[in-house]
């Protein structure tokens, strides 16, 4: 096919050329190129004069002529000016590389089209390196009359592959390729839904000639894009339900009904009830369960799987969860140990840390059943670690494993557990529909009672003052405090708080308490250590980098102050915040910044102080950073690279796509169908990823 040859010998590449749109873009083929979609368009139909320009606007054009050329300095330091004018007035263009091509191609008393931003320079108007066209009346003078920009790096532009340079290889690409674009989809489909051709919407994205064209080009690509990617993900999942069989769990027993009426810390969430029930229907369908538990920091996701483990166990099976850290899995094993006294369970905790001795006893008591309930890290997944009839598997904040890392636990038996994923990082709906499109998600919305919504300040360094005795009353009433660095040592290009010289101020702030420290260089035993001081109230103040994000229940520290708040992302600041607020005390979480802010650090800080909602947060960070930021897209196994939809603003397209795949898979499970015989071959095409991350993500 014409669209794989390779983009060296396109017309104006060449090897060299061809070398750096692979290094810096990516681009290989003719087809790489034609999907490398613009990220902006300007109006070329509308000029301004001289007059009417600021320092203000972005991208403009004019009409006029060049008076005189100036050329200063020497090597390096040479600079080429020249005047532009017009009826109106006169500003100055500056150039300070490609100064031969300018002075022997741009002439003036020429009439020329003028292009650039203008900008500012001892009080005079000019544009540095601006585009030159000669102008005539007769023609129209760009193609289209909105201009496509692309992506560059610095080292491309060096080599003069411009943006500008990139629209001439994709007019060369076009006439090229000619009526060599292939439609992808079926003339029943693209009737149906009203989308322009594939070969029209390729010319339109690049050389648009209104904006009604650049729309409908953008919603055919966009949809196409979202809707195969649905298509794979929903014909995943039916393949799954036909061909995995799962443990029924057709009990309800006695070690879940003994611990629901005689063990229940506290009284159950409706949120809860409803995602348990969710689950019981799931397990006793006789298929295997793959499910997404979602729920903020706090809201009762480990008393939920606590209780769906013990179905398990009411039918004879054993169940396991893994954590992603040593603090995180022996929290849980300390926590559920505790939950379960009274119900005569073996529960073993197996971390990196485990020894031999202990691992041995372990192996054992998996292998004859004696062991039920096994929580421990990654050391889970060692061959060794063999159960003799698993059949509930809770992975927590799954988004830190990997889908080979899931698919060792999806392995260890003969028929495949349920599997029950955990996150207390909610995810965008755009995104579970996307990347975790193939598990049922269960939300638990509610937090247990008594719990009081965390209050979110803000203040600038000047307040810090003010924010130290605060901490010291707090303190004063029996409380602990988190302060949280970004960085554990100095940095010369960050201008931070550092974590060693933070720990060294707060100790002198507050020499009448004792403060601790940990950070991610530690060792585990030496963290742990810290950790249990804080949460046995040895020391009143943590402070830490961002290690205590995950794991670490200490209900009476009531006060996170987070330093240098605009360097963190959203996600993560609010997976900080929900280190307080576990006990019944009002708790606080104070966000330290100076007054320097970009635009998304002001939004990141505003949203943080304005909502609780984790799902509120999750969309404006996807908004604010894209999907491939989010944590949990590079894990997920799933291999898509979109290249022109957005699912942080595309939510409706996607909804839409999956609801179009959604009639065709019901409709024709396996797309055996002539009609559906192209979307059959279009999604077989689709990049394979190592293992199947529909069925054990």
């Amino acid at each position: 096919m014409i669209v794989r040859t390779e983009i060296k010998f396109l017309q104006g590449v060449g090897p060299k050329k061809a070398e750096l749109l692979k290094s810096d873009l990516g681009i290989e083929t003719f087809y790489d190129l034609l999907y490398y979609f613009p990220y902006k368009y300007i109006d070329r139909t509308k000029f301004y004069t001289v007059r009417e320009v600021n320092s203000n606007m972005q991208y403009v054009q004019l009409l006029g002529k060049i008076q005189s050329f100036e050329k200063t300095g020497e090597g390096a330091k040479t600079r080429l000016s020249a005047t532009f004018f017009d009826r109106t007035g006169s500003l100055d263009l500056v150039w300070f590389k490609g100064i031969k091509w300018v002075q022997q191609n741009i002439k003036t008393g020429v009439t020329y089209v003028l292009f650039g931003k203008p900008s500012v320079f001892n009080g005079r108007l000019n544009m540095v390196h601006p585009e030159l066209e000669p102008y005539d009346e007769n023609k129209q003078n760009v193609a289209g009359t909105l201009q496509a920009f692309y992506n560059t790096s610095e080292k491309m532009k060096r080599n003069f592959l411009t943006s500008k340079a990139i629209l001439k290889l994709q007019m060369n690409l076009t006439a090229t390729l000619k009526s060599k674009i292939y439609e992808t989809l079926p003339a029943w489909f693209t009737q149906k839904h009203k989308l322009m051709s594939l070969q029209e919407a390729l010319f339109y994205i690049h050389f648009p000639d209104s904006n009604e064209n650049l729309r409908k080009a953008q919603f055919r690509l966009k949809f196409e894009e979202l809707f195969f990617i649905q298509l794979k993900i929903l014909s995943l999942k039916l393949a799954r339900t036909q061909k995995f069989k799962g443990h029924v769990f057709g009990v309800i027993g006695n070690h879940f009904n003994t611990f629901f009426h005689q063990c229940l810390p506290f009284e159950m969430t409706g949120a809860q009830k409803k995602v348990i029930r969710e689950i019981r229907r799931d397990t006793g369908s006789g298929k295997q369960m793959n499910r997404l538990l979602q729920g903020d920091v706090g809201s009762g996701k480990t008393l939920v799987a606590l209780m769906c483990m013990l179905m398990a166990l009411d039918n004879h099976t054993q169940a396991c969860l893994m954590a992603p850290t040593e603090i995180l899995a022996t929290q849980h094993y300390k926590t559920i140990s505790k939950m379960l006294e009274s119900l005569n369970l073996n529960v073993q905790l197996l971390t990196g840390s485990s020894k031999v001795k202990e691992r041995k006893v372990i192996h054992a008591a998996l292998l004859d059943g004696t062991l039920d309930i096994l929580i421990g890290t990654h050391a889970l997944l060692e061959n060794k670690v063999a159960f003799k009839n698993l059949g509930f598997v809770v992975i927590d904040e799954q988004h830190r494993f990997g889908v080979a890392q899931r698919a060792k636990l999806w392995g260890k038996n003969s028929i495949p557990p349920h599997v029950l994923v955990m996150t207390a990082t909610p995810i965008p709906r755009t995104l579970a529909m996307t990347v975790y499109g193939d598990l049922d998600v269960s939300v638990i919305d509610e937090l247990p009672p008594g719990r009081k919504p965390i209050k979110t300040l803000h203040f600038h360094d000047n307040k810090r003052k003010q924010v130290f005795q605060f901490v010291r009353d707090e303190i004063n009433r029996g409380r602990q405090v988190y302060f949280v660095y970004p960085l554990i040592e100095e940095s010369e290009k960050l201008d931070l708080k550092n974590l060693e010289s933070g720990y060294g101020t707060i100790r002198k702030l507050f020499p009448e308490f004792k403060v601790g420290m940990v950070h991610g260089r530690m060792k585990p035993a030496e963290k742990d250590e810290e950790m249990m001081r804080f949460k046995n109230r040895e020391t009143q103040i943590l402070v830490s980098t961002t290690v205590i994000e995950v794991g670490v229940d200490v209900p009476n520290a009531s006060v996170m102050v987070i330093e240098s708040a605009e360097r963190f992302g959203l996600s993560q600041l609010h997976q900080l915040r929900g280190r307080v607020g576990r006990g019944a005390e009002q708790s606080y979480c104070v966000l330290m910044s100076s007054y320097k802010l970009s635009k998304e650090s002001t939004i990141r800080l505003e949203t943080m102080v304005r909502t609780n909602d984790g799902f509120e947060i999750a969309e404006t960070d996807l908004k604010l950073r894209g999907p491939g930021d989010m944590e949990g897209t590079q894990q997920s196994g799933l291999g898509f690279d979109l290249k022109i939809a957005n699912l942080g603003r595309d939510g409706e397209i996607l909804q839409h796509a999956r609801n179009v795949a959604s009639d065709i898979i019901d409709a024709d499970p396996n797309l055996l169908s002539d009609a559906n015989s192209m979307l059959r071959r279009q999604i077989q095409k689709m990049k394979k990823a190592e293992f199947n991350w529909g069925v054990i993500s």
